[in-house]
């Protein structure tokens, strides 16, 4: 699943470079003089590089994700955050058997920051990309 999203944004990302590229290119072939041909294909060459090194870099972020450990550390974080709300939710409020105390402090802010992040990124994600089309 990450593969298939990473590869989907390194190719929305290679389209530009590869218009380039044959920008590049037709600006080769319709040089006049020698120095045009020569700082055309430089010109070339160097979007080539680039594109590789966009693909090796793509690369190198799929093979990273794809371990089990990398992915831990958030869900490992928020899962504290939930535990707590479910005990007050649940064991505390709907079943009554017990309380819980408030959270405070830098704790409190981490648990605002950790409920934003997972249930207000996506929406800003989907008003960004809303915006983005107008």
């Amino acid at each position: 699943m990450i593969a298939t999203i990473l590869s989907w944004l390194g190719n929305l990302l290679g389209g530009p470079f590869a218009k380039a590229a044959v920008d590049a290119y037709r600006a080769k072939l319709d040089a006049a003089n020698a120095s045009e041909k020569i700082a055309a294909d430089l010109a070339a060459r160097a979007l080539d590089v680039e594109a590789r090194e966009r693909e090796l870099a793509t690369q190198l972020i799929v093979s990273e994700q794809g371990r089990w450990y990398t992915a831990l550390p958030r869900p490992l974080f928020a899962g504290a955050f939930i535990i707590y709300v479910w005990k007050v939710v649940v064991w505390d409020k709907v079943m009554g058997l017990g309380t819980t105390d408030a959270l405070s402090g830098d704790v409190a802010q981490w648990a605002m920051i950790v409920l934003t992040a997972y249930f207000g990124g996506r929406s800003l994600e989907k008003v960004a990309r809303i915006l983005a089309r107008r």
